[in-house]
C-alpha cells in the first residue's frame, strides 16, 4: 500500500486536472455560432421599451459552417414576474415566408397572465424572410406572387411557362441562396436562438406552417424540446403537394355542409330550399360568370374567381352573405357604388372567419399558403421567393414531367369540382433545384400538444390528425364546429383554449386526446 500511494495521489491529481485540461477543449469543439450573445436593443422609438431586437448569425449551410453567414433577427418582451420565470416560448405564425418578429406585442397582450409570467416571449423572422437576410427573385409581377390558377388544357403551356418563369427568376437572383432555406434549417436556427438565449430546452406556440417546423425540430433535437404547442397542423407526410392538394379533398365536405346550411335558411339567402339547389345556385353563378363576368366598382369576377379560395366555405354564413351578394350582382347588374361597397376580391378571399395568422389559398391571399400577407416580408418579391424556396426546397417528391401535372388536374377536377384542378395544376417545384437534404422522418417520441379547428379548410382537420399521428406522444385538442384558421387565442369563446393554457402553464398534457364543441358561431 506504501508503494501503490504515490502512484494513487498521482492517478487522483490527474484525475482533479482533467475537467481543467478538457473544459477548453469542449469550448472549441462547440462551433462558435452557438457560442454567440444576442446584443439587445430597442425594436424601434414608437414601440415600447420593453419590445427588445437583436441579430445573430447562423451559416447558410449548417455542413459548411465556415462559408456565408445569415442574419437572423429575433425579438423579446421579458417575463414581468422573474420568480415564476420558467423560461423563453418562441412563436411562429405560419407561413412558410411569414415575419414574425413582432409577434411577442400579440402574444403579451393575449396570453392569460399565470401563462404569460412564466416566459420571455421570443419572436423571429426565419430565414430569407423580413429582416433575416429576406431573398428576391428580382422582381415578380402580381401574377408570379400567386401559386397558380384553374387548369384549362388551352392555357395550360401559358400556365408552364408562369411556373419555369418564377424558378428561372429564383434562381437567376437568388440560386447560391435558395436551396438552403429549408425547414431544416429554419429548425437549426432555432437552436442557434436557444443557444444565444443561454436556455437548455426552449417552448414553443405556432399556428399552420410553424406547426411543420416545431415537428422537425423535435426530431431534429428531442432533447431540447420543452413545452410545444402546434396549432392547426400541417401533415408531415403530406409536404408539400400533398397540402395544396388536401385543400381541394377538405373543401368538398365543407361544400356540403354549406348547402344544408344555406337550405335551411332559403327565406333568408334565396339560395334554394334543398342542398341540391343551392349546389345548382352555385354553379350554374360559377358557369355564368365564366361566360359573362360579374362586374362590380370596376372588378371582373369569373367563375374561376369563385373557386380560387376553397376556405370561402369554411363559414356557412360567410359564404351564404358573399354568394347571395355575387348572385344579386349576376342578376341585376352593378349596383351604384357610395364609397363603402366592398372589394369583390377581398370579399372572396376574406368571407371566411379567420384566425391571427390566416389567409386563403387565392392568387391574392395564398402568397404565404396560410400565413399573412406577401407585404410584410420585406422583400421585394413579398413572401414568395421564401415560400417555393421551402415548399420546393423541403422535398424532391414534386413531378419534374410538366404533363403529370396536366393528367393530375383532369383527374381531381372531376373528383373534387371545387378546387382540384387548381391543387394539382402546376407548380414551379417543377423546375425548381434539386434538395440538398431529404424530408425529416417523423420517428421520435414527441410529448407534444396539437390543437386543430373541426372546418379549418386551410390545415384542415385530416391534415391536423396526420400530424397528430406522425408526433408519437402527442395529444390533439379537436374543437368541434371551430372555423377559423388557428385555434388558441384568436376566439374568446374558443373551447380549446383552456386546455393549451394548462399545458403552457404546468407541463403536463392531457391524458387522453380532447373534444371538445365550440358554441356557434352565429345565431
Amino acid at each position: 500500500m506504501k508503494r501503490l500511494a504515490p502512484l494513487l495521489a498521482t492517478v487522483g491529481l490527474l484525475a482533479t486536472s482533467l475537467p481543467l485540461l478538457t473544459a477548453p477543449q469542449a469550448a472549441a469543439a462547440t462551433p462558435e455560432y452557438m457560442r454567440q450573445k444576442p446584443v439587445w436593443h430597442r425594436c424601434s422609438p414608437d414601440q415600447p421599451v420593453t419590445y427588445e431586437c437583436a441579430t445573430l448569425k447562423v451559416p447558410l449551410d449548417y455542413q459548411h459552417p465556415e462559408g456565408r453567414t445569415l442574419d437572423i433577427a429575433i425579438s423579446r418582451i421579458k417575463s414581468e414576474n422573474p420568480g415564476k420565470r420558467r423560461g423563453v416560448l418562441l412563436f411562429n405564425p405560419g407561413g412558410p415566408g411569414t415575419p414574425g418578429l413582432f409577434r411577442p406585442m400579440v402574444l403579451n397582450a393575449k396570453m392569460p397572465k399565470d401563462v404569460r409570467d412564466q416566459y420571455d416571449l421570443i419572436g423571429f423572422d426565419p430565414r430569407g424572410v423580413g429582416k433575416s437576410s429576406p431573398i428576391s427573385c428580382g422582381g415578380l409581377s402580381q401574377a408570379e406572387q400567386g401559386i397558380g390558377g384553374a387548369y384549362r388544357p388551352e392555357t395550360f403551356p401559358s400556365d408552364v411557362a408562369w411556373a419555369r418563369g418564377i424558378a428561372d427568376k429564383c434562381r437567376e437572383k437568388s440560386g447560391d441562396v435558395i436551396p438552403y432555406i429549408t425547414t431544416r434549417n429554419t429548425a437549426r436556427d432555432l437552436d442557434v436562438i436557444r443557444a444565444a438565449l443561454g436556455e437548455r430546452k426552449i417552448s414553443y406556440l405556432s399556428y399552420s406552417y410553424g406547426t411543420y417546423l416545431g415537428a422537425v425540430y423535435s426530431q431534429m433535437f428531442p432533447q431540447r424540446t420543452d413545452r410545444f404547442v402546434l396549432d392547426s397542423g400541417v401533415d408531415p407526410q403530406r409536404v408539400w403537394r400533398g397540402m395544396i392538394q388536401v385543400w381541394a379533398t377538405e373543401a368538398e365536405p365543407a361544400f356540403a355542409r354549406w348547402t344544408r346550411w344555406a337550405a335551411e335558411r332559403s327565406d333568408r339567402y334565396g339560395l334554394g330550399t334543398t342542398p341540391e339547389e343551392v349546389s345548382a345556385t352555385f354553379w350554374g353563378l360559377v358557369a355564368r360568370a365564366d361566360r359573362n363576368p360579374i362586374v362590380h366598382d370596376g372588378q371582373k369576377v369569373t367563375g374561376d374567381d369563385l373557386r380560387a379560395d376553397p376556405s370561402l366555405f369554411s363559414s356557412p354564413y360567410g359564404a351564404s352573405a358573399v354568394v347571395k351578394f355575387l348572385k344579386s350582382l349576376a342578376e341585376n347588374g352593378p349596383r351604384p357604388t357610395d364609397g363603402d361597397t366592398p372589394d369583390l376580391k377581398q370579399l372572396l378571399a376574406g368571407s371566411r372567419t379567420s384566425g391571427p395568422n390566416a389567409s386563403g389559398p387565392n392568387a391574392s391571399a395564398l402568397n404565404t399558403a396560410a400565413a399573412g400577407p406577401a407585404a410584410a416580408s420585406e422583400s421585394v418579391d413579398g413572401a414568395t421567393p421564401a415560400y417555393w424556396s421551402v415548399v420546393c426546397g423541403d422535398t424532391d417528391a414534386w413531378p419534374r414531367d410538366p404533363e403529370q401535372y396536366a393528367r393530375d388536374a383532369v383527374r381531381d377536377k372531376a373528383k373534387y369540382p371545387l378546387y382540384g384542378d387548381f391543387a394539382s395544376n402546376i407548380k414551379p417545384c417543377a423546375f425548381w433545384q434539386r434538395p440538398v437534404e431529404p424530408p425529416t422522418p417523423m420517428k421520435t417520441r414527441a410529448d407534444v400538444l396539437t390543437v386543430q379547428n373541426e372546418w379549418d379548410l386551410i390545415t384542415p382537420l385530416a391534415s391536423g390528425q396526420g400530424l397528430h399521428k406522425a408526433l408519437k406522444g402527442s395529444r390533439m385538442v379537436l374543437a368541434l364546429g371551430g372555423e377559423k384558421h388557428g385555434v388558441y387565442l384568436s376566439d374568446p369563446a374558443s373551447c380549446a383554449d383552456a386546455t393549451v393554457n394548462t399545458y403552457l402553464a404546468t407541463g403536463r398534457l392531457p391524458a387522453a386526446d380532447v373534444t371538445c364543441q365550440d358554441p356557434p358561431p352565429f345565431p
